[in-house]
């Protein structure tokens, strides 16, 4: 069975968007992974298709109603669906490269996406919805963030990318930054590639890239080496 992905949207038209590009979406059209998506004013119970309203003790902005998107989540992912639910929000847990392996190993993922001031707390609660951001910044709605999550997931899904180990030296996968790369031509504006690199003893390129992976996270994100 092929990794799915359910995402509830108000802008449907925005996928598949990049995720029907590249390998990415070439492993769709394999079926090594499917994507589905749901307009949530459809689950709209008045003749204006209205899913907000304004937020209970005043302020700006509209809340997404949580009847409405109850009945949306209902109707995508029942109470037996072993798909986790995600909620792509500003104030999640943030998203890693474990969180993205634990998911790549599931059926697949329910991914809604929040817009306006955020939804209502008790559908969160009610539907058991996993919080997850993709960064400390806040962007329009929650589309983009759904498809930097399914694009990190999928491009694990055996198959996806080819070759088994494409993704084995990546950044975030051993703890470390990935180490530079480099290609022809040899020299480029006067600087030459590495002389190890082109040894051809394989033990020392191990080594210099370990060295240069743990140099680069040192200086750039000493946090991860914690």
């Amino acid at each position: 069975m092929s990794w799915r992905a359910d995402v509830i949207t108000l802008f449907p038209d925005l996928f598949p968007g990049p995720l029907g590009a590249s390998v990415i979406g070439r492993g769709a059209t394999e079926g090594l992974w499917s994507l589905t998506t749901t307009q949530l004013r459809d689950f709209a119970t008045d003749r204006h298709r209205t899913v907000d309203d304004t937020p209970a003790g005043g302020g700006p902005g509209m809340v997404l109603k949580p009847d409405i998107l109850a009945l949306a989540i209902d109707a995508v992912s029942p109470a037996d669906d072993p798909r986790p639910r995600i909620l792509m929000s500003p104030r999640g847990t943030p998203l890693t490269q474990a969180t993205v392996r634990e998911l790549a190993a599931g059926p697949g993922a329910v991914l809604i996406c929040g817009r306006f001031e955020g939804i209502d707390q008790r559908v969160i609660d009610a539907r058991n919805l996993q919080e997850i951001s993709i960064g400390d910044y806040v962007l329009a709605g929650g589309e983009v963030a759904a498809m930097v999550l399914i694009e990190a997931v999928v491009r694990l899904i055996p198959g996806v990318l080819g070759a088994a180990d494409s993704h084995a030296d990546e950044s975030f996968e051993n703890g470390l930054l990935e180490y530079p790369q480099y290609t022809r031509p040899q020299s480029f504006e006067g600087c030459d590639i590495p002389a190890v690199l082109t040894s051809g003893d394989h033990g020392k390129v191990e080594k210099w890239r370990q060295a240069e992976s743990e140099a680069l996270t040192r200086r750039r994100r000493p946090d991860l080496l914690k």
